[in-house]
């Protein structure tokens, strides 16, 4: 019975090692496929998501600008093309004294 007992401890302790042993080398597998992945995303010329955000957010800045403003065009182009009618007369200026005259009077 104690010879059986031994085999099984010694058993028990290199299954031990085994699992450890695997274990460390799951990890390192880890860190290569980690490594690898990061170094494609690299060479992808991928950009950080706070980048992306950023930059989308402008575009989203500028994309309202240009609605307002062309909504001002628009505004700006149908007063344009209103009947001359309807438009409010400008105001009638007096003649500017000529040159001529100027001299005469001074005389």
């Amino acid at each position: 019975m104690q010879t059986s007992n031994r085999i099984l401890d010694d058993l028990a302790r290199v299954a031990n090692g085994a699992v450890s042993t695997l274990t460390g080398v799951k990890g390192e597998i880890d860190a290569l496929v980690r490594q690898r992945i990061e170094r494609l995303l690299v060479d992808a010329d991928l950009v950080p998501r706070d980048e992306f955000e950023a930059v989308k957010a402008m575009a989203a800045e500028a994309r309202a600008e240009q609605e307002r403003l062309a909504k001002r065009v628009a505004e700006l182009e149908a007063q344009i093309s209103k009947p001359a009618a309807k438009r409010k007369p400008a105001a009638k200026r007096p003649a500017a004294a000529s040159k001529t005259s100027r001299a005469k009077s001074a005389k």
